[in-house]
């Protein structure tokens, strides 16, 4: 008998959670079936064209490709990384010290001499 209350409050250390997927795939469906009852629902031949990076996916595969794509692409991942490394460099602060947080500067510093680059030769221009 008393194993059977012990399971019973351990499951109720569980309620919140399934309470919190219970309101969330409420919400979630109600906003979907709100959005399509609500909105107009008029698609034209321009609205449902399959549209990717800029060209039409359709056409000749040795079409020549636009290289900026590629150039935003990049751009995004390094900048990224750069978020991606700041998040734990920020929480252990405290315990990597002087040399922690010279290290960050100085890659911080490459990026930012990086990014400037970029901007100056007018990578970051789309026309």
């Amino acid at each position: 008998m008393g194993s059977i209350m012990v399971n019973t409050e351990f499951l109720m250390e569980y309620l919140p959670i399934l309470i919190f997927i219970g309101l969330a795939t409420g919400m979630s469906c109600f906003m979907i079936l709100a959005s399509y009852i609500i909105g107009r629902q008029k698609p034209d031949a321009e609205k449902l064209k399959a549209f990717e990076c800029g060209f039409d996916p359709f056409d000749d595969t040795r079409g020549k490709f636009d290289v900026r794509f590629y150039l935003v692409a990049i751009l995004f991942i390094i900048f990224d990384l750069e978020v991606a490394f700041l998040f734990p460099w920020a929480v252990s602060l405290g315990a990597i010290g002087l040399i922690g947080f010279w290290s960050m500067v100085v890659f911080l510093g490459v990026l930012t001499i990086g990014f400037i680059y970029e901007w100056k030769k007018g990578a970051l221009e789309w026309e």
